[in-house]
């Protein structure tokens, strides 16, 4: 071990989940094991806190969470940092899912999240039937749980703040064509977008990824990014990757993603590859 962290930066979705959204024993084991000896472990992802524990125990303890891209940081629960969407946004990128029909999820900082009952329809026959071969196996079961049981269909959206958007569309050309639009969007409001994968993209303020997130985590812990080691898979990884001291790439990460690294994993996510790795990285100190 050349690099000692103090602190271990975690993506979920294609990192410590599998490819059917589990969290292993193993890998809960191994990192509660290394909290023990004084490294603060968070987890970093661009699912809302909510959706955290859609795959994570809910007596899960960490030492901070950075949900939706960097959008809200909690420690002990409560909001160490937050941002909102405005309303007005929200409903312009509504506007254009509508239009195109793309499948949107708008994410509340606080609550579940919801779409509009006038899109119902479009969205629940998208997911129906099997898994189109080039969606991967964990984005399809999450909408297929959202339109089952997550979504709440409004009238009208609510007046309330709103920490992302999520987009999704089984057809990736589609969704590289509406990305387009939203670009040409951005010239009437300032917004950022983030994907995890070629099918989706995810809107939140512009200046904010996880890299900000874990800044505010890292001052809270009086640490620098020198001090920390991250973990990631997938393009809206990059901020994190180039900001930490010690970045690693998943065995199934992105080729971005792993030219930016100091190491990769043995294993994918499906092998439980942090689980691998951090067991081999730290086997002296534990």
């Amino acid at each position: 071990m050349t690099f000692s962290p103090k602190a271990i930066c975690l993506d979920m979705d294609g990192t410590l989940l599998n490819n059917y959204n589990q969290l292993t024993e193993n890998t809960l084991d191994i990192i509660q094991k290394i909290r023990k000896t004084g490294i603060r472990v968070f987890i970093v992802t661009g699912r809302s806190y909510n959706e955290v524990f859609d795959s994570a125990p809910s007596d899960l303890e960490l030492d901070g969470f950075v949900t939706a891209n960097g959008m809200i940081t909690y420690v002990d629960g409560e909001k160490l940092l937050e941002h909102s969407l405005s309303i007005e946004l929200v409903d312009k990128v509504i506007e254009s899912a509508r239009t195109n029909r793309i499948y949107y999820e708008v994410h509340p900082n606080d609550g579940e999240r919801l779409s509009l009952k006038a899109d119902q329809g479009y969205m629940e026959f998208m997911i129906s039937g099997d898994k189109p071969d080039e969606v991967g196996i964990n984005e399809w079961l999450e909408r297929e749980a959202a339109i089952e049981q997550d979504i709440r269909w409004h009238d009208h959206l609510p007046e309330q703040k709103y920490a992302k958007m999520y987009c999704f569309t089984k057809d990736h050309e589609k969704m590289k064509a509406w990305i387009k639009e939203l670009k040409k969007m951005k010239s009437e409001t300032n917004f950022t977008t983030s994907s995890s994968s070629r099918h989706n993209v995810e809107v939140m303020v512009e200046g904010v990824n996880k890299a900000t997130g874990i800044e505010a985590l890292l001052k809270h812990y009086q640490l620098s990014p020198g001090d920390a080691m991250a973990i990631g898979d997938s393009n809206n990884d990059i901020p994190m990757m180039k900001y930490v001291g010690y970045p690693v790439a998943m065995f199934n990460a992105t080729d971005q993603i792993k030219s930016l690294v100091k190491e990769t994993t043995e294993f994918t996510n499906d092998k439980e590859g942090v689980y691998h790795f951090l067991k081999d990285y730290f086997q002296h100190k534990l």
